[in-house]
């Protein structure tokens, strides 16, 4: 990856240019510490921008838990300049969507459209962010949606599976929680209290907009200080309480469902970590998206015990989080298990052949490609890149990482990732009376 800094005139300033093996993009800071992201596409009438804040559910307390989540909720339900419908109308008039998520680490409010709506999109992201009101009445009436939206969840076996597993590899911790909360917190929450955590947890510095579409970095960088860079420099004191303590459990729980569900998995390589990306592709090459993944192959390939099996592995920024899930008739379950640990000894018993080491590598490097191509996600990535790392990882260092990731680090990682006696297991098996 190339860089270098060409001066625009005032200290507080700093321009990028980055060119990747596909992408170029820039980066430009604003005088209150947001930055700005922008990777021009010429091929595109659509523009996809968002902004990102460096604040999660892992932010949050037990008297708390699910406030964050409720404040996406409540960004679109008025500020002082706009009600709901306003809010919601704004950018579906013209065919565009608006959107917005929360997860342990991030909360993410963006929007697509044309690019000729541009500036249209940046002023109102920049309004429900910065400048909500939290209606009392838009609050009562949004509780009961997000307690409609926790009881959807938990009818869900896979939702609700991946929910509990977080709690038992993240034990008293609040990487543990549930990004929803509890019925009982999300019953609680008042004007105050978003604002209150709120003020806590903004800061400025921890705050990108990110943008991909055919629109020239001089106009980004007009309109993101027309209206991003009107609010004042934000800080926070918080930090967040590293993950430490990680003790293996096994726990079985009765649900009223079919197949019995099962997640195993265990603590991980954080974002930072060197070992990253050699693990994503080990957790790939074990269960990933191919119905080649060995996983597959051996559990509905060749003996028919689940419809679907996956292995996956979320890093987060001082840790992260390695899981295989699937789904069985409760009395294929022992056998499942058996073939799963079968399959993860041999990752660690002998390293990969020359050919199979060589595919492995072919397959993650076009789904890695096609996954580039998606402009909406690539400007997620980015944002949660400089949020993370400062930069954003060129496509040619992952594929050199990727290509120069050998059979012997491969084997030791599993040597130490996979580890029987340090894996943790969430079992829901069906209810008394519930038919298999």
């Amino acid at each position: 990856m190339r860089a270098f800094m060409f001066g625009v005139g005032t200290a507080h300033r700093k321009d990028y240019f980055c060119s990747s093996l596909m992408r170029e993009y820039e980066i430009y800071t604003l005088k209150n510490g947001i930055r700005v992201i922008h990777n021009r596409v010429t091929t595109t009438k659509i523009v996809h921008c968002g902004i990102m804040l460096d604040i999660g559910s892992r932010d949050e307390t037990p008297a708390n838990q699910g406030i964050a989540h409720f404040w996406e909720h409540m960004a679109f339900k008025g500020t002082r300049k706009r009600k709901a419908f306003h809010i919601i109308n704004r950018l579906e008039s013209l065919g565009g969507e608006l959107n917005a998520y929360t997860d342990k680490e991030k909360i993410l409010f963006y929007a697509s459209l044309r690019d000729d709506y541009f500036e249209r999109a940046i002023e109102l992201l920049t309004d429900i962010t910065f400048d909500s009101v939290f209606p009392a009445s838009q609050i009562e009436r949004e509780r009961q949606v997000i307690l409609e939206e926790m009881m959807m969840y938990m009818d869900d076996p896979d939702d609700s599976l991946q929910d509990e597993f977080d709690g038992v590899i993240f034990s008293g911790h609040s990487l543990g929680m549930n990004i929803l909360g509890t019925e009982k917190t999300v019953r609680t929450f008042k004007r105050n209290n978003f604002q209150q955590f709120i003020r806590e947890h903004v800061d400025t510095r921890r705050v990108v907009f990110s943008c991909v579409g055919n629109i020239p970095m001089e106009q980004v960088i007009k309109l993101a200080e027309k209206y991003l860079g009107a609010i004042p420099s934000l800080r926070s004191k918080k930090k967040r309480i590293p993950f430490k303590g990680y003790k293996p459990r096994e726990i079985v729980l009765k649900r009223p469902v079919k197949q019995a569900r099962c997640a195993i998995g265990r603590p991980a390589y954080s974002f930072t970590d060197a070992k990253r990306s050699p693990f994503y592709m080990l957790t790939s090459i074990l269960g990933g998206s191919g119905m080649n993944s060995r996983l597959n192959l051996a559990l509905r390939e060749k003996h028919g015990f689940v419809y679907s099996i996956g292995a996956q592995y979320v890093p987060f920024t001082d840790t992260g989080l390695f899981a295989i899930t699937f789904g069985t008739e409760p009395k294929q379950l022992k056998r499942s298990l058996v073939l799963i640990k079968q399959e993860l000894k041999k990752l660690y018993d002998a390293p990969m052949g020359v050919k199979q080491l060589s595919s492995s590598k072919e397959q993650l490097l076009g789904q890695i490609a096609m996954a580039e191509e998606n402009n909406v996600s690539f400007m997620m990535m980015m944002a949660r890149n400089i949020l993370d790392q400062g930069r954003v990882t060129s496509m040619d260092e992952i594929f050199d990482r990727v290509k120069n990731t050998s059979a012997q680090q491969l084997q030791q990682l599993a040597f130490e990732m996979f580890d029987e006696d340090k894996l943790s297991y969430l079992i829901m098996e069906p209810a008394h009376g519930v038919s298999a």
